[in-house]
């Protein structure tokens, strides 16, 4: 049989820093509210404090994790933010993730960085297109995912709805943690289904939660009071209770089964009993896939990979931060490490944990956390860290943009600084940045529109260079490759005006249709056009 846990009941957690960390990201459809939950699970750490090891500012709990002035115009988010904080007797690393799907590729890159996710789902819309494709990476990756279902407090789809849609859309069992007292304008509160608790909406300690007889009990008709809305709700109760599979740990780490939360981010309702849950059944850090092995989060020696670049987060200053997993050992610091990709040391002097926008100092990490290192273009995404031994991290991939577009500058004089903006720009994952053979300007590559928006925006705001965007004559790319390097440079001198070279150096074949794409396809048979391209170990 399988183990039961109650994932409302947070354990006490021993001592191994390992088995304290929690890293999550969380993943919704843009407007469900995933930001708001963001900063609400943040009140419950109020700042980066880890056992004294770090200084934390005591304004910190106010930190908006959407700090970029494009997703404060549009109330979105668009980059990754990460922030690590205590809560209870766990250390937590959370990534709020991009919403937009013009930024998939940034969200796919922080799956690989994370052991646990949770899925916001609107209580009025459900499932949602954006929802289906960030699931099925999780799925790809077997992630376990804890579900959130939002905004209980308005108008909502009827809770068994919205559990069906979740089995039959997502294929995975769903088991109900809370189920909520009324909804709309007559949500009250939650009960839990496992410890027989009410949490209500209009309590003034919204940590107390009331212990109950049982369905019967008399506070249901005080919380629900308009005529037969207590019974109809008692037998919505039951039939969860009764219907509904009850949680099981190893189905959900095994991503087969999904616990679910209801409350409202808005109102701070929900949020208590979402985070207890993560503490008490998200697992710690997991092992990590190598091109050589596989490394236990338990090992000794540091290891760790880049999943993400930033810089400018702070502009009075031209910082450039790599974004950090640590997948084994201990990080401190000063502490110096093998750059795998080059073969060179690299000192990691000032490591930094986040609270969104904000930082401190890191004297020590462990594996599941997620450290800032400041470094001026030595650090890739997909580069790998270790304490000398020669190993890759599989997963970070980048993949073939839908849109290219050459940059329009206004202003001639400024093209040096362009292109050492655009090289930043493409180091950074903002765009993928592609040079012509033929020595033409360079060529952007995104995934969607609202990525050129934030390249525009970002190159006026950061490096005062305001542009345009013009269409190129290409459509489509592809990474080449072949067996034969003989045959390689056969295909690449017969197309030179239609190859390229990306910041990694890698050939690119850039097609003006999808027709010529297949048409050269058909005709060298021996080359390998891929819209996907891993990382791999390079020389410098």
């Amino acid at each position: 049989m399988l183990m039961q846990t109650d994932p409302t009941t947070a354990t006490a957690r021993p001592a191994d820093p390992v088995a304290r960390r929690r890293t999550f990201a969380i993943i919704s459809h843009p407007d469900a509210g995933k930001t708001t939950l963001t900063e609400k699970l943040l009140l419950f750490g109020g700042a980066i404090q880890l056992a004294g090891e770090v200084k934390a500012k005591r304004n910190r709990i106010a930190t908006r994790s959407d700090w970029m002035g494009i997703e404060k115009e549009r109330g979105i988010s668009v980059v990754t933010s990460v922030m690590t904080f205590e809560y209870g007797d766990c250390v937590f690393n959370l990534l709020d993730t991009p919403g937009h799907e013009d930024f998939s590729e940034d969200t796919y890159r922080t799956l690989t960085a994370v052991d646990s996710a949770v899925m916001v789902i609107d209580a009025a819309k459900g499932i949602e297109a954006r929802t289906r494709k960030l699931f099925e990476v999780c799925r790809l990756r077997d992630i376990p995912i804890v579900t959130f279902v939002n905004k209980l407090d308005r108008e909502s789809r009827d809770p068994f709805d919205l559990l069906d849609e979740i089995e039959k859309t997502l294929a995975l069992d769903v088991a109900p943690v809370t189920w909520p007292i009324g909804r709309g304008r007559s949500f009250a509160g939650t009960y839990d289904l496992g410890q027989k608790r009410v949490r209500r909406l209009d309590a003034a300690d919204e940590a107390a939660t009331a212990p109950v007889s049982g369905l019967g009990d008399p506070l249901f008709d005080a919380l629900l009071p308009e005529p037969g809305e207590a019974d109809a709700w008692r037998e919505e109760a039951e039939l969860a209770e009764a219907g509904c599979k009850p949680f099981d740990l190893a189905a959900f780490r095994e991503g087969h089964l999904t616990p679910v939360f209801f409350g409202s981010a808005l109102r701070n309702f929900g949020v208590r009993d979402l985070i207890d849950g993560l503490a008490g059944v998200a697992p710690p850090p997991r092992g990590q896939a190598a091109d050589r092995r596989e490394v236990a989060p338990t090992e000794p020696k540091m290891t760790g990979f880049v999943f993400k670049i930033q810089a400018n987060m702070d502009p009075n200053h031209r910082d450039r931060i790599a974004f950090m997993r640590v997948c084994s050992g201990r990080l401190t610091r000063g502490m110096k490490a093998r750059l795998v990709r080059t073969g060179k040391p690299i000192s990691l002097s000032a490591p930094q944990f986040f609270f969104a926008q904000d930082r401190a100092i890191a004297d020590e990490a462990y594996a599941g956390d997620v450290v800032g290192i400041p470094n001026h273009g030595t650090l890739r995404i997909g580069d790998t860290l270790t304490e000398g031994e020669d190993l890759v991290f599989r997963g970070v991939p980048s993949f073939a943009p839908e849109i290219l577009r050459r940059i329009k500058l206004t202003d001639a004089m400024k093209a040096k600084k362009l292109r050492e903006a655009l090289q930043q720009m493409g180091e950074e994952g903002v765009v993928q940045l592609f040079l012509p053979h033929d020595g033409s300007g360079a060529i952007v590559g995104v995934v969607g529109a609202l990525q050129l928006d934030v390249l525009k925006e970002r190159l006026q705001a950061e490096y005062g260079l305001p542009i345009d965007y013009e269409p190129t004559r290409f459509t489509i790319c592809r990474w080449i490759d072949a067996d034969s390097p003989a045959e390689l440079d056969k295909f690449m001198a017969a197309h030179g005006s239609s190859m390229a070279a990306d910041l990694d150096g890698a050939p690119v074949f850039m097609a003006t249709t999808a027709f010529s794409l297949k048409y050269e396809q058909d005709r060298w048979t021996e080359i390998r056009f891929t819209d996907v391209k891993d990382y791999q170990k390079r020389a410098a």
